[in-house]
C-alpha cells in the first residue's frame, strides 16, 4: 500500500433493482454521484451485474437472493479517509436535494435488502 492510499476509505453497497426500475435507479444514482462529488468524494461507481456465472464461491445474485425480475447492483464510493467519509456523509444527508429524492417509499429498490459497509483499503495495486 502506498502512502497516498494509506487512509483511503470505501463505502460498499450490494443491492437488487427490479429491471423495470433500472432507468429510475440510474437517474437517481447520477444525481447522487454529482452531489457526492460536490462534497469531495474521490470516486462514485454504480455497476450492474453482467456475469453471475461463478465456478468459485457464491455469486452476488445468490447472496442477495435476487428475484427473476431483478438485477444486482454493486456500488462503491471512495473517500480520502474514514473521517472524510463521516464528514461528507453528514453533509450529503443534510443536503435538501438528497432529502427530497431519497424518500424510502419512492426508492427504486428495496432498502431492507441492501447490504452496506465501510472498508479500509487493504491492497491498492494501482
Amino acid at each position: 500500500m502506498t502512502s497516498k492510499n494509506k487512509t483511503r476509505y470505501i463505502d460498499g453497497f450490494l443491492l437488487c433493482v427490479p429491471k423495470t426500475k433500472l432507468t429510475k435507479y440510474r437517474t437517481l444514482s447520477r444525481k447522487m454521484g454529482k452531489i457526492m462529488k460536490e462534497y469531495g468524494v474521490l470516486e462514485y461507481r454504480e455497476c450492474v451485474a453482467d456475469d453471475m456465472k461463478n465456478i468459485m464461491g457464491i455469486a452476488f445474485d445468490k447472496v442477495i437472493k435476487t428475484k427473476k425480475n431483478e438485477v444486482v447492483v454493486f456500488s462503491w464510493i471512495a473517500f480520502k479517509s474514514k473521517a472524510h467519509r463521516t464528514s461528507v456523509n453528514k453533509k450529503v444527508m443534510q443536503d435538501p436535494r438528497v432529502m427530497k429524492m431519497c424518500s424510502i417509499k419512492d426508492m427504486p429498490f428495496d432498502c431492507k435488502r441492501m447490504a452496506y459497509g465501510g472498508f479500509k483499503v487493504l491492497v491498492d495495486a494501482f
